[in-house]
């Protein structure tokens, strides 16, 4: 592992002992018990001293697809610092800790854990492809067993990583699927509220939602999709029901919205969502139209700002590719992809999406990028 400049060597040991001994007695609780205590409202945590219900400022920081190399991870801790440097609500990774070819273990966790809990301000997580589903590549692993350890490492209690914590919604119904076939909760599924904006990560996933690749598994994607749909409805139910100005959902997979990107993302009828093949056919493994028809429905109905972050594709973008069954297009919907790996480039591409969040505006969410320092490859900092 490439040394993170940040931290003192003296450190290192001792943190990576207590990150091996709080992982593995992770794993050893069964699921019903970690979030025994998760049903509590995300406003009961260090949320108190945000939730100003008349709307003011602040801002948040957006990232994910990250790292996927050495070079990478120096870059990550960097990014980590420049973070750090500014005053953020709260972070979010959006998945993909790793490239999808690496080997998945537990180290990977560990080191990922350590970043997240170097971070000042609450840090938020969803899981990526490459993190559990891709994981049927390698032999030796098993997709469900390494979603297990996500919970069990990431999502044990109800409260965010990072050094400050919020306390967030759970979704606790057993809706899930474990490596032992029980249904369990989806605990990666969270939900909170600071000021009049309402947030939530959803575990849906690239590489078909688990549709394709390697080891297809309709049973797992069928009761996760379900749990998704759920849990983004109960989002929006709730955000009317706060009078939420806006809503934001995280999640890892670019579901494709349209016909126009076929290098990185499923292409798609835009009027009935239903996902075509490069030859013009209906796809057979369309992981994401159910919710995507759901969604639709939701966003119409909700009239106000949502906002709809993804990795998954590399490709930094802030758009508007979602249009209605007549073809017009859901002027309150916003498409916002973060930064992520650029191996072939270094640290090109290892930044971050600061987003400031007025309640009191029009549009609630303005986006600027952040283009580390430290992290430029093609135009060096002046």
């Amino acid at each position: 592992m490439t040394k993170n400049p940040s931290y003192r060597q003296d450190r290192q040991a001792g943190d990576a002992r207590r990150l091996r001994e709080a992982f593995m007695k992770a794993v050893a609780v069964p699921f019903l018990a970690m979030i025994a205590l998760s049903c509590a409202s995300a406003d009961d945590g260090d949320n108190r001293t945000h939730n100003d219900e008349n709307g003011y400022s602040y801002a948040i920081g957006l990232w994910g697809d990250l790292p996927y190399s050495a070079v990478q991870e120096v870059g990550v801790a960097a990014l980590i610092d420049d973070m750090n440097a500014q005053r953020l609500a709260f972070t979010v990774h959006d998945g993909d800790l790793k490239a999808g070819s690496s080997e998945c273990t537990d180290a990977v966790y560990s080191k990922a854990l350590g970043y997240f809990n170097a971070l000042k301000a609450p840090a938020m997580f969803t899981p990526g492809d490459n993190d559990w589903t891709d994981c049927d590549r390698t032999a030796g692993y098993n997709s469900l067993v390494q979603l297990d350890k996500e919970r069990a490492l990431f999502f044990s209690t109800p409260f965010s990583l990072g050094q400050r914590k919020l306390r967030q919604e759970v979704q606790t119904d057993p809706l899930c699927l474990s490596a032992k076939g029980a249904f369990l909760p989806c605990v990666e599924n969270r939900r909170w509220t600071i000021g009049r904006v309402t947030y939530a990560t959803l575990n849906v996933q690239g590489s078909c939602n688990n549709l394709c690749d390697v080891a297809p598994d309709p049973n797992e994607y069928a009761a996760r999709n379900a749990a998704n749909i759920q849990w983004m409805k109960e989002t929006l139910e709730q955000a009317k029901t706060r009078n939420s100005v806006a809503v934001m959902l995280i999640s890892q997979a670019n579901p494709g919205w349209d016909l126009n990107d076929p290098n990185r993302a499923p292409l798609r009828d835009p009027k009935t969502l239903v996902e075509k093949t490069p030859v013009g056919t209906d796809s057979s493994t369309d992981g994401f139209k159910e919710f995507l028809l759901a969604l639709r429905d939701e966003v119409v109905t909700f009239r106000k700002p949502v906002a709809y972050v993804h990795g998954d594709s590399h490709y930094f973008r802030i758009d508007k590719p979602f249009l209605d069954a007549s073809g017009r297009r859901l002027e309150n919907f916003t498409r916002v992809e973060t930064f992520g790996d650029n191996q072939a480039n270094g640290t090109n591409d290892v930044q971050w999406l600061k987003v400031s969040v007025d309640a009191t505006s029009r549009e609630v969410f303005s986006y600027q990028p952040q283009i580390v320092p430290a992290n430029r490859v093609a135009v060096p900092a002046p």
